[in-house]
């Protein structure tokens, strides 16, 4: 099956989805279009105890789309571009020190606690995994996912330094997360010429990543609001974004650099010089409406897609033991990896009432882990990895982002 007709197909689940939910069942939009997928994906598993073969066809389709590709080399630009362009530098500038400690610090302790903690897990239950595909483990589930929380925070009112502090974080710890779970597989694969293991080839790689995405984001964002501000016609300029975005991304993955955090540095360099001192009032309305419009398009197809790979996700009564334990697991080690940071910087500067608890609840995971997992090689753990992964990117979803309202609520009481 092409491409034309895979989209064709996504596309038209995702806005019937999207009509079932608005229309019926009335959750959050991502949330609906996930739960709507899975119990599409649970009667297509069902059909086929019935003597229908819907299951197959529906596997032959879902098994043509590289999803990790799609996500992480396709979707994953813009969905990040989208997000830094309405993000006030201003605002992002006063809690830097917080993000920075939190997509940085905050992931890899993440990754180290969820790592260790797994690998004891698995051993409790019988199934033998090595220590460093259980790292690797700890670092894909580690980068938060907050699109189907955003929304959430903002109908019942978060504080502003309390949503500047999610979205922040959220915008560089993919790329972090990214760059560690790049380093740990380099270790688990035996990369780099063999060398993978060495301290200065991992902090090289770091390096090379994560300092040079910035700069290279930096650069294409320059040149790009050079451009908007030679001229005044939006339909070129909103097409010089689509183009900093595609264009830049697919070459900082050509150089070996960061895709997500070069986007995401562009991002908001547009977003707030370009729009403030390089865009007439009406070619930011037109950008603004392009941007908003291909997000919530892909964030749609996207949690769509989440809910249908169920079908494609291979279950054992082990995996899903292993999934339950490690829920409150990935939880607790998300807490101490907030509240640590926050709990330091406290006497330097105040924070919201329950910040560390919201931060906690909050930090949702998504799309992001389920790329990186199925992402792996085709190794011996790469089943279990992949199935704890799910059962705990749907926890998060589903229970985390329908509750996370009611504990910001909370705050006001």
């Amino acid at each position: 099956m092409g491409l034309f007709e895979i989209s064709a197909i996504l596309i038209t689940l995702s806005a019937l989805f999207s009509y079932i939910n608005h229309r019926f069942i009335k959750l959050p939009t991502t949330i609906g279009l996930m739960v709507i997928a899975l119990l599409f994906s649970l009667l297509l598993i069902l059909s086929t105890r019935l003597g229908l073969d819907f299951e197959h066809h529906a596997e032959t389709i879902l098994s043509s789309i590289d999803f990790d590709k799609a996500l992480l080399e396709g979707m994953l630009s813009a969905l990040l571009f989208a997000g830094a362009l309405h993000v006030n530098l201003d605002d992002l500038l006063e809690q830097k020190w917080v993000i920075a400690l939190l997509a940085s610090v905050g992931v890899v302790t993440s990754t180290l606690l969820v790592g260790y903690a797994s690998y004891y897990v698995f051993g409790m239950l019988g199934v033998e995994i090595p220590l460093i595909y259980c790292l690797l483990f700890g670092a894909l589930i580690s980068p938060t996912d907050p699109i189907a929380v955003l929304g959430i925070l903002k109908k019942v009112g978060v504080p502003k330094t309390l949503e500047t502090k999610i979205t922040g974080e959220s915008l560089f710890n993919d790329g972090v997360a990214v760059v560690v779970f790049l380093a740990i597989l380099t270790i688990a694969t035996g990369g780099a010429g063999g060398h993978g293991a060495e301290p200065m080839v991992i902090a090289q790689l770091f390096l090379q990543e994560a300092v040079g995405g910035a700069l290279f984001g930096f650069v294409i964002g320059f040149v790009a609001y050079y451009m908007l501000s030679s001229i005044d016609q939006y339909e070129v300029e909103v097409l010089i974004s689509l183009a900093v975005v595609l264009g830049g991304y697919a070459a900082a993955i050509a150089m070996h650099l960061s895709a997500p955090i070069a986007i995401v540095i562009a991002g908001l360099l547009i977003g707030n010089h370009g729009r403030r001192l390089a865009m007439s009032e009406r070619t930011r309305e037109h950008l603004d409406t392009f941007w908003e419009l291909i997000d919530e398009i892909l964030n749609a197809v996207l949690f769509v897609l989440i809910g249908l790979e169920l079908m494609l996700v291979h279950f054992e009564v082990s995996y899903i033991q292993a999934g339950m334990v490690l829920i409150p697991v990935v939880v607790l080690a998300r807490f101490v990896a907030v509240g640590v940071p926050v709990t330091l910087m406290k006497p330097f500067r105040t924070f919201t009432p329950r910040a560390i608890s919201i931060l906690t609840w909050g930090g949702l995971r998504g799309g992001i882990s389920v790329a990186l997992a199925l992402s792996i090689p085709n190794v011996p753990e790469r089943d279990i990895l992949i199935a704890v992964t799910y059962l705990i990117v749907v926890f998060s979803i589903l229970v985390q982002g329908l509750t996370v309202g009611q504990l910001v609520k909370g705050i006001e009481k």
